[in-house]
């Protein structure tokens, strides 16, 4: 058989399901809303089997719910929803951390340092975009670093739920100060090893962001109710 090319590019259902994610994740697809297929069609430029293929992973992923004959919506996000899957995601970036120090080479490292700066310089100039994307950025290579596909698959699956937690509301002032301060100490941690010290570190960071994203759900009531 002659060698065959290695494929460089997504593939159109890999692409999709992509697609539709950051449009759940980011909010252009609201809770409860029917996801309207034709729309999404002629807007893919593709048919309704690779769209219907690709809303069965979300529905894997608890983003979306398929519904007999009635086509797809939203998934509504609830507290006890939230509250679960950051509990379970906490254990997993434990895991994270005391894998990467083990497996990450210096050059793996360098590259999260790296990222790590641009991070610091967007929180700098309140570039809350540039933030965000390196942050990303930052915990996929500590992901892909530690090493374990399994890991991997399952942290990939529950990441897009706390993706989306995070448009849901604003991120405080304070909330963000306290995210940089953990990010440095766990760029002291990995740059040493410290495996088991990243790992509690990187837990906890992750508890952290739930309970401020709870007080910003209670504030926002507030709001809505004064």
């Amino acid at each position: 058989m002659n060698q065959i090319e290695t494929l460089r590019r997504p593939t159109l259902h890999e692409e999709l399901v992509e697609r539709l994610r950051n449009m759940v994740v980011e909010d252009a697809l609201k809770p409860g809303e029917k996801v309207p297929e034709k729309d999404l069609c002629e807007a893919f430029g593709v048919s309704r089997t690779p769209l219907r293929e690709a809303l069965k992973v979300l529905a894997s992923e608890g983003l979306v719910i398929l519904q007999t004959n009635r086509g797809a919506r939203v998934a509504e996000v609830t507290q006890e929803e939230l509250e679960n899957t950051f509990a379970v995601i906490a254990m997993l970036e434990q895991l994270v951390g005391e894998l990467a120090c083990q497996n990450l080479d210096d050059a793996g490292i360098a590259h999260i340092q790296k990222r790590h700066d641009a991070m610091i310089k967007a929180f700098g100039v309140r570039d809350l975009q540039a933030y965000f994307k390196a942050n990303q950025d930052i915990h996929n290579a500590l992901i892909e670093g530690a090493g374990n596909d399994i890991l991997e698959s399952h942290h990939r699956m529950l990441a897009a739920r706390v993706r989306r937690a995070r448009f849901m509301v604003n991120l405080s002032d304070e909330r963000w100060q306290q995210a940089i301060e953990e990010h440095e100490k766990m760029m002291v941690l990995l740059r040493a090893r410290d495996g088991q010290s990243l790992g509690r570190l990187m837990k906890i960071h992750m508890l952290n962001k739930y309970d401020a994203l709870v007080k910003a759900l209670a504030a926002a009531e507030d709001d809505l109710a004064n």
